[in-house]
């Protein structure tokens, strides 16, 4: 996260040029009007965080609906413009978000990621009110989806491998944590799976009761194998993909962190280290979410 310009920084509040005032594309007049108020409502030296989603056109046919994560012009942090591994950015001012004074800097980078797609793949989920949520995986997203679908009233059970996922997990309040392939205790209203793991999509579907949806949060998926129409998706279970995240997505979710402290486990490392964290990562060495310190 950074603060917007304001002499020097302290910590990991790094600062960013304001950016330009006119958007050269053109917009619908509220829309405008509305961008322009978020605009000038920021004002120096504030703590700001800079998320995945940095543009879209706003007037496409998924924008126009509220789907702005599937507009076709939308740019991604890291992806289509520098910022995500750095000490200095410049970022949209419609797309930045205001950040909860409770959390320090450490804590709050994981939510403007991890904690904003683990929110998307929770509403995708379609998990009713105090229903059964199986989480599969259980990495950075997870760890705190979990923490808003038990503040919301689900009994929630984790299928992960690795051991201390699955003692984190019954210490952040899961009613249960078992291996992946394992079966829940009990029927599952609702299910995401945040590991990239396609062998595991009939496994979650098997282990929805009727009327269930799966959602499969991961930008990437290995192969899935062949599903069987009356084990995996009759008596209307649903498989859902979940594609970025809108910006409303990301100010819910950070409304909610304000009114309840989560508790956000992270692995730090110096920006020098990033590709030790990426390698941790990958090798199942990170407990939660690492965070890159610059």
């Amino acid at each position: 996260m950074w603060r917007l310009p304001h002499g020097s920084a302290r910590g990991r509040g790094r600062p960013a040029r304001a950016p330009p005032q006119r958007d050269p594309r053109p917009r619908d007049r509220r829309r405008g009007r509305r961008a322009r108020r978020r605009r000038r409502g920021l004002q120096l030296g504030e703590r700001v965080g800079v998320a995945w989603l940095r543009h879209t056109d706003g007037t496409c046919p998924y924008c126009m609906r509220g789907a702005e994560n599937l507009c076709p012009e939308s740019r991604y942090t890291g992806w289509d413009a520098d910022g995500g591994y750095a000490e200095y950015t410049v970022a949209p001012a419609a797309y930045v978000y205001r950040l909860p004074d409770r959390y320090s800097d450490v804590e709050v980078a994981p939510l403007l990621c991890a904690g904003i797609i683990g929110f998307r793949a929770l509403r995708r989920a379609d998990l009713p009110p105090g229903g059964r949520l199986g989480v599969y995986g259980f990495g950075a997203s997870a760890h705190l989806a979990i923490q808003v679908a038990i503040a919301q009233g689900a009994r929630v059970h984790v299928l992960t491998r690795a051991a201390a996922a699955r003692e984190l997990a019954l210490d952040l309040g899961a009613a249960s944590a078992g291996g992946a392939y394992d079966p829940p205790p009990e029927p599952l209203d609702a299910a995401i799976l945040f590991a990239p793991v396609g062998t595991l999509v009939p496994v979650a579907l098997a282990a929805l009761d009727r009327g269930g949806t799966l959602a499969v949060a991961g930008v990437t998926l290995t192969d899935i194998p062949s599903l069987n129409y009356e084990k995996h998706l009759f008596q209307e279970r649903e498989l859902r993909s979940v594609t970025a995240n809108t910006r409303e997505d990301g100010r819910d979710f950070l409304t909610f962190a304000a009114n309840h402290r989560l508790r956000v486990t992270v692995t730090p490392y110096p920006l020098t280290a990033a590709d030790t964290a990426l390698a941790d990562l990958a090798g199942d060495r990170v407990n939660g979410a690492a965070v890159l310190l610059p």
